[in-house]
């Protein structure tokens, strides 16, 4: 009878609540990826503003443009995780984005300037949009847990951080596209460590989920356009 009782438990109540617990996972990553997509509007109207004002974020200091941004940026975070329950943190969101396709502008600027500038564009944005279907689709896929990874990508994340401040002095163009190309590494891998984290109940909202998200897709096209400017722009 025990076992009889047993076996109904686990058929019934139990396996309900694994499919609304599965349920509840697939919604929560169902919208982070409508938000993450509504989220790219922002950005690029923001860039686009950035480029035809000539929108200059501190150029002449470096060091304070940074604690500003570290400042506006951190304000943004805290409101959004304040508010993330609510319409609020979802508007607080899409306003964060726009300001950081503001912040994007200067380098989108520079890009055009070569004359095949919107070439290196495009492929930027191609080569995001494959590494996060790739991620995607690995952190849906997968048996293999990759939540370990999330210290050591700290830590890369950190060495990065510190490196790209020292070269604000040191202005060493063999660094700066180290740094870019650590940068694409570890923040793909930050996509499939934070998809993997929705995907297994890790992460349960989804406003949270796209703000991490979309900071990696950004970091990561930022620096592929780096580095395709650097590497591939033509003045001719």
């Amino acid at each position: 009878m025990a076992y009889e009782q047993n076996q109904l438990g686990a058929r019934g109540f139990g396996a309900t609540g694994g499919v609304v617990e599965t349920a509840t996972r697939n919604r929560v990553l169902r919208n982070t990826y409508w938000l993450l997509a509504l989220s790219m509007v922002p950005t690029v109207l923001g860039a686009w503003i950035g480029v035809q004002t000539g929108f200059r974020f501190f150029a002449g200091s470096p060091m304070v443009g940074l604690l500003v941004f570290l400042g506006v940026a951190f304000g943004f975070f805290y409101a959004i995780e304040r508010f993330k329950n609510s319409g609020i943190g979802v508007a607080l969101l899409l306003g964060f984005t726009f300001f950081m396709g503001l912040m994007l502008s200067r380098l989108v600027g520079a890009v055009l300037g070569f004359s095949n500038g919107a070439s290196l564009i495009m492929t930027a944005f191609g080569g995001t949009a494959a590494i996060f279907a790739v991620m995607a689709t690995i952190a849906t896929v997968s048996k293999r847990d990759f939540g370990g990874m999330g210290r050591w990508l700290f830590i890369g994340f950190m060495v990065v951080f510190v490196a790209a401040i020292a070269n604000i002095w040191l202005q060493m163009p063999a660094l700066a596209l180290t740094i870019s190309t650590l940068a694409v590494l570890i923040f793909s891998a930050f996509i499939l460590y934070d998809l993997q984290r929705v995907v297994n109940g890790g992460e349960t909202n989804y406003v949270s989920a796209t703000l991490a998200v979309y900071l990696s897709i950004y970091n990561v096209f930022s620096n592929l356009l780096m580095l395709l400017g650097v590497l591939g722009g033509d003045r001719d």
